[in-house]
């Protein structure tokens, strides 16, 4: 629960932070208001880490670059047509700290590109009532100390409370990306999004189209990466928003009929993402969160609903659901303009996903595993995570039985990586030493033996260069 009297005080704290008091003092001194706007006003109240510091103003642009100057090491104005100044200012005891500083604004926007109409504003309070929610329009006028919330941010902050300022209609009609904030900022903050700001982005879901995909995948990437993405998700689920842009999530709601039962697909590959989260997290605490490997975790079955049969008495398959998924996965991410490298990596795990099932089924030879560890190249451990979490069974005695397995082929895969250098995964010759050996030129029988020497490889383990080479003799002896 919010401690308002420990709020005050880390409020009072980052108040007296030395590039907050050099920046009031410049803007006081030069007869302008000054105040910690959005985001780091809500965290300080709430506890939770402040990183970037922004700031709103009633100066404009040329007189905020002008302030700043002289007490900052560096300035950017890429922003300055839409009022906003960028800083760079030196920390008392070393480093540096990055701050922006916006103008008042009383933007309109079009309601067709969702380009704003830039007009900048008079009043704090005018600027603080169009943003996006209640517990980002709070500001902290600096150097007084004085908290400015017109909308109720506070008291929605002791209710963990989502709410737009003004009617929830004409703030999403505004931006339409505010209704995918508002599922992130469930997830980030573990707020309930009100009554009728989940009305409303049900209503106007469709208006989400006018967004650009960058935009969209932008809000995505920032709810996998929250702790909690399974609430926001939720969120977009149940409102139709996740239909706008990603339907192959709400597609995995398959019906159940009385005579053919299958585990829900939408709820497991909920439950694979929070347990995906859970390995990540365990395994790499304090790192960065891995966006890919959840974005893998969460469309993992996507490709279930297109290769469902039922069939004759109650059995449901799926079929080649992991190679389906693959592809469906890398058409979505390339609509949302995701970069190449994500996008090979997600579908790469889907597609192999199913893999290690066929070791618990019984014991792999080396070479399975020597092949397991090439197909995963350098995605073996997010493969490892992605496996472990895909276990959501409630028999408890097969989920010990599929932990087992998974904890022997790990063991196997490092044992066989001591003894063989496993990594490399290569052929003992190389294409320069195959051309040599066989007396041929550059061209396509060079590849072939290059995948022959390889398979070697992997069925046999490293047999040394001399048996390699008369191996690689007999294989083109035989072809004549």
């Amino acid at each position: 629960m919010l401690n308002m009297a420990d709020g005050v005080a880390r409020l009072g704290a980052l108040a007296e932070s030395p590039v907050v008091a050099t920046l009031a003092q410049a803007f006081a001194d030069a007869g302008f208001e000054l105040a910690i706007v959005g985001g780091p006003v809500r965290d300080a109240l709430l506890g939770r880490a402040t990183n970037d510091l922004d700031f709103t103003t009633d100066a404009r642009p040329d007189d905020i670059l002008r302030i700043v100057k002289p007490i900052s090491t560096a300035q950017w104005d890429i922003g300055r047509a839409f009022g906003t100044i960028g800083a760079r200012m030196r920390l008392p005891g070393g480093g540096f700290e990055q701050v922006e500083i916006t103008t008042y604004r009383a933007d309109s926007y079009d309601g067709v590109t969702r380009k704003p109409t830039v007009e900048f504003g008079d009043s704090i309070d005018g600027d603080l009532v169009r943003r996006d929610f209640t517990v980002n329009a709070m500001a902290l006028k600096v150097p007084s100390r004085t908290l400015v919330d017109p909308t109720g941010g506070v008291e929605d902050l002791v209710r963990g409370i989502l709410r737009t300022p003004a009617d929830p209609r004409v703030s999403f009609g505004d931006d339409p990306l505010r209704m995918l904030r508002a599922a992130r900022f469930a997830s980030q903050l573990g707020f309930e999004v009100d009554a009728a700001t989940l009305t409303a982005m049900g209503e106007l879901r469709q208006t989400l189209s006018i967004v650009s995909p960058e935009r969209v995948q932008g809000e995505l990437v920032k709810l996998l990466a929250t702790d909690d993405p399974v609430r926001g998700i939720r969120i977009l689920v149940d409102t139709g928003l996740m239909d706008e842009f990603l339907p192959e999530i709400p597609a995995l709601r398959l019906e159940v009929d009385e005579h053919h039962h299958h585990k829900d697909v939408y709820e497991h590959s909920l439950t694979v993402l929070s347990q995906a989260i859970e390995l990540e997290q365990s395994r790499h605490p304090g790192e960065a969160p891995d966006v890919a490997l959840r974005l893998a975790a969460l469309l993992h079955d996507i490709g279930k609903p297109a290769t469902r049969r039922l069939e004759p008495g109650g059995g449901v398959t799926f079929y080649h659901h992991d190679l389906k998924g693959a592809r469906l996965a890398r058409k979505r991410l390339t609509a949302l303009r995701f970069d190449s490298d994500t996008m090979n990596v997600v579908s790469r795990l889907i597609e192999l996903h199913l893999r290690f099932f066929g070791y618990a089924e019984g014991a792999w030879t080396d070479s399975a595993v020597r092949r397991y560890v090439r197909d995963a190249e350098n995605e073996l451990e997010r493969l490892h995570i992605l496996t472990r979490a895909d276990v959501t069974t409630r028999n408890a005695r097969k989920a010990r039985r599929l932990a087992g397995a998974y904890d022997d082929i790990e063991r196997r895969i490092e044992a066989l990586a001591e003894q063989e250098q496993l990594d490399a995964m290569r052929p003992e010759l190389d294409g320069n030493r195959i051309q040599e050996v066989l007396g041929i030129g550059p061209g396509r029988e060079v590849g072939e033996a290059y995948r022959f020497l390889l398979d070697v490889r992997l069925d046999e383990g490293v047999i040394g260069p001399d048996a390699a080479e008369q191996r690689l003799r007999d294989w083109w002896a035989s072809r004549g």
